[in-house]
Formats: structure tokens, sequence, C-alpha cells
């Protein structure tokens, strides 16, 4: 490592590890899931306040490998893929020009509550456009985003005008800014990850839908657990340096098996018949349009690839449906039954298998997770 990336390290902000972090299975599975396969669509995290769910996304940006970038590059662009290259890059590619590579590491970027429209998607300097005939652009939080991570806490109080900015960007993977009839656009691909709490409202059903994946985190009840997650974060707070030191062994081979998976990714083959049932059961669950059936595939298809297989099982589907459809079905206000259990129970039905004892226990309201660990 040269003297200048060393200092960089150590002048990173010190981050709890991913691998340290107790409990709360199904967040990180999701997550996990999300950076192995972008185009899963985002997670929507909902649970109690202080659940760890800022400390464990700032976790997964620190845990995941360096990527290529174009030197000084505001938008992070890839130097060999066009679809994550700039306008200006591919250019300068097409005309044979020789582009400076560096390193960096994945960006994670908070959007605060009250940011506007143009601090989110950047803003054209039109005074500067027209005197001086250039497209004068400043990047916003989008351009900082791109194939990085992009978290909103509390997105349900977000102002939904902005909220379909983010998904409109986050789905098609580019982001348009037009001023005056200018107009000037950037890739923007990146991990959406929204959190909330439902005691502050919910969210428009044509919005939850949008995000691929919903996670739902509780507050951990069990005595044993809940101290030693206190004295964690206490030795962590004490001696950030040596606790991720013991921690780095597990922290490497995360990380390894991360971009195994994604190599692995596109070999991955599900079963036509596997493919028939979890369009049935999102048909039966009376699923709005196809989002359901495409990100209940590429979830399974990514945990097969985390778990350095080739084959997806119905065990792998078992394993992320309830994740990718209880936030897509309609509900109805009167209705007692937790949504994850009437996806397993459809599940259940159209694959043949028996409910294990953790969804039934969803449904007598004493479980406290359900899809991740099946």
């Amino acid at each position: 490592m040269s003297p200048t990336a060393q200092s960089t390290a150590s002048a990173r902000r010190v981050v709890f590890p991913f691998t340290a972090i107790v409990g709360q299975e199904e967040m990180k599975l999701a997550l996990l899931l999300n950076v192995i396969d972008p185009k899963i669509g985002g997670v929507m995290i909902m649970g109690d306040r202080g659940t760890g769910k800022s400390t464990t996304i700032r976790a997964l940006a620190d845990l995941l490998p360096e990527i290529s970038v174009v030197a000084n590059d505001p938008f992070s662009s890839d130097p060999s893929d066009p679809d994550l290259m700039s306008d200006e890059v591919r250019q300068l590619l097409e005309q044979g020009a020789e582009i400076p590579v560096a390193h960096k590491k994945v960006q994670m970027v908070d959007l605060p509550l009250g940011a506007t429209e143009d601090r989110v998607c950047g803003t054209i300097d039109i005074e500067k456009a027209l005197s001086e005939g250039v497209k004068a652009f400043e990047p916003g939080l989008l351009a900082k985003a791109n194939r990085g991570i992009l978290y909103v806490d509390e997105v349900n109080l977000l102002d939904d005008h902005l909220v379909d900015v983010l998904l409109d960007s986050a789905a098609s993977g580019w982001n348009t800014v037009e001023r005056e009839g200018i107009s000037i656009r950037h890739p923007a691909r990146f991990v959406l990850v929204g959190s909330g709490n439902p005691e502050e409202g919910e969210l428009r059903p044509q919005l939850l839908d949008r995000f691929g994946m919903h996670a739902e985190i509780h507050t951990v009840k069990e005595p044993a657990l809940r101290v030693q997650i206190v004295e964690q974060r206490a030795d962590f707070d004490q001696n950030p340096p040596a606790f991720l030191e013991n921690y780095k062994p597990q922290q490497e081979a995360l990380q390894e098996q991360i971009v195994n998976a994604q190599q692995l990714l596109p070999k991955v083959n599900m079963d036509y018949d596997l493919r028939v049932k979890i369009s049935e059961v999102c048909s039966e669950l009376d699923v709005d349009g196809l989002r359901g059936d495409i990100v209940s595939n590429r979830a399974a298809k990514a945990l097969t690839a985390y778990e350095g297989r080739t084959e997806v099982t119905v065990d792998d589907i078992h394993r992320v449906i309830t994740l990718c459809l209880r936030h897509r079905l309609r509900k109805d206000p009167l209705e007692s039954i937790d949504s994850g259990y009437k996806v397993a129970k459809v599940f259940s039905r159209v694959f043949g298998v028996e409910l294990p004892e953790s969804d039934t226990a969803q449904k007598n309201g004493t479980g406290q997770k359900l899809g991740a660990r099946g």
C-alpha cells in the first residue's frame, strides 16, 4: 500500500464492521442481495427506532471492495463499461483518448430530509451557459451516489415528488436535468435504501411497490442478545482499531464472498417450473404488475450465487419471496394477519412444502422474523 493510500485509509471515518452486527438477519440479507445484483431495485427497511439501520448500511458500504473509476470524474464513471460512464467520458473513449483510472471506496450518500430537488439532481448555471456557451453543471447527490449506495432515512417523511425522482433514477440508471432548454444527463446507478418507522406514516402503495425488497426489523427482545449488542458497541467505542482488527478475517471473507457472487451471478440457472410457481404465488396473492415476479427471480438467483451455487432451489425462493412480496399486497384495514404470513402460506401451498414453525409463529404474533432464514 502506498503512503497516500495509507493516509487515506487512516483518515477515513471508522465504521462498525458489518460482520459484528448481531441479529437483524432479514435486513442484512436484503442489503447483501442488492449489492450482488443492484437490479433487484433497492430495499425498504421498516422498523423500530434504534435498531441499527444506519449503522448496518454504513457498515455495508465500508465492507465493499474498491471500484475502478475515471480519475477526477464527478460521476465515478466506470472506465470500461459504457452504461456506467458519463457522455463526456464516452466521447473521449470514442476519440481514442487516454482515460486516467483511479480506485476508490464505494460511496454511501446520506440524503438529508430537507434536501431540495436542485441539491439532489444537480443544477445548471444558466448564466455561464449563455455567456460562455458551455454546459456548466453542478452535480448533486445522485451524481455522487452513482455506483454506490443512496440512503434515505425516514423516507416516509420525504416529499413525494423527491421520492419519485429518486425512484425514476434508480429504475432508469440515469439522471436528467433540464433548465431553460438546456439538458444534461449523467449515469445514476445506485442501490437505493430507504428506512422508516411505521408509526410516522406509511408510504404510498405505488411508491412502496417500486422498492425491490422490504425488510422488517424489530428491537431484539432476548436479554442475552441485548447485552451482547451493548457490550460490543462499548468495546468498539473504547478501542475502534483493536475491534476492527478482531473482525478483519470475517470482513475479508465476506468481501471475497460478495465479489465471487457477483462474478457467478450470470451463470446461475433457475428451472422453468420454479419460475412458473413464483408467478403462480404472485398471481394468487393478487400482486399488481410484474415487479414481484421479476424481483423474486432476481433475489433467488442472487442468494444462490451468494452461497456459491449455480442452481436455484425451492429453499432459496422461500428465503427471499416474503422480502420481495410482502409490501406489494393490497392491505385490508380490518385484517390482523401479517402480510408476511400470507405470502408464506401461499408459497407453501403452491410449492407443496410445509410451513416452518417460524412462519406459523408470525401468524400468532410471536415471531420476529420471516423469510430471511427460512
